[in-house]
């Protein structure tokens, strides 16, 4: 995305997919004698729950969108072509629901599975963290470093209480609309977060802070959801190695066929 959005050119639909083949080749060859073969791409859906009960849940990235000139109709079709082509073709779980986050997924499945075996999430995403257990384990491909937290719920709680600016949603001492209208927050200080205590809070306090757990705090996702994503899993079948190289072959990805044994 980073990439993509760096640059005002058309969208190159085949350099695209192959940075993206070409991610997935890296990691799996990095991590697959560890941690296996089982492999979960968790996407982004459009219409996530999120929204419904905080409408300023990254609504700054949509104002952002808006002024950056880039095509995002273009870009979005690129990222969901490639997307149902994974779908399709790959031996790969590509898992895409409308109302969930790919946090959402990420979470219920991690949940679901690490008492039974090791899991890794790729994702520099410090909301992971409350994840984090002994069967658990974080790596940043784009900082190239694990990501690790000596207390994973003392963080949660902390993110909880500081809230988090790239999704919209703010400090416990601010209103529901800060950071979308750019309105200045009241600071968190040291002394204020060292303090705090949810169980004793109060008032707007209190009304604050049960908004962030709700946003940020993954036990927090609707069962009905919990349970689709699941479902979703469980029934969502990969292709064979065979129709992911025919794929490739069709897609003249020469490079990527090459080191088809890496995937």
């Amino acid at each position: 995305m980073e990439q993509i959005g760096s640059s005002k050119d058309p969208v190159d639909e085949s350099l695209v997919r192959h940075m993206i083949l070409n991610t997935l080749r890296a990691n799996i060859r990095k991590f697959k004698e560890e941690y296996g073969k089982n492999i979960v791409i968790a996407c982004d859906g459009r219409k996530y729950w999120r929204r419904d009960v905080f409408p300023y849940y990254k609504a700054s990235r949509k104002k952002s969108r808006e002024t950056s000139g880039h095509d995002w109709a273009s870009i979005f079709e690129t990222l969901s072509n490639v997307r149902e082509e994974l779908k399709e073709f790959s031996p790969y779980k590509v898992i895409h629901i409308e109302s969930a986050e790919a946090d959402d997924i990420i979470g219920t499945l991690t949940k679901s599975v690490s008492s039974n075996e090791k899991v890794l999430i790729l994702s520099s995403d410090k909301d992971f963290i409350q994840l984090h257990n002994a069967n658990v384990s974080q790596y940043s491909p784009s900082m190239k470093k694990w990501i690790k937290s000596p207390n994973p719920q003392l963080q949660l709680a902390e993110l909880i209480v500081t809230g988090d600016r790239d999704d919209g949603v703010p400090n416990i001492l601010s209103g529901d609309n800060f950071i979308a209208e750019g309105i200045r927050q009241k600071p968190i200080t040291k002394k204020f977060l060292s303090e705090f205590n949810p169980m004793t809070a109060s008032g707007e306090l209190e009304r604050n802070w049960q908004r962030n757990r709700m946003l940020i705090d993954l036990s927090f996702i609707p069962e009905n959801l919990k349970t689709e994503i699941i479902n979703t899993y469980e029934t969502t079948s990969t292709a064979s190695k065979q129709k992911f190289m025919n794929y490739m072959i069709s897609k003249r990805m020469k490079n990527l066929l090459e080191v088809i044994d890496e995937f």
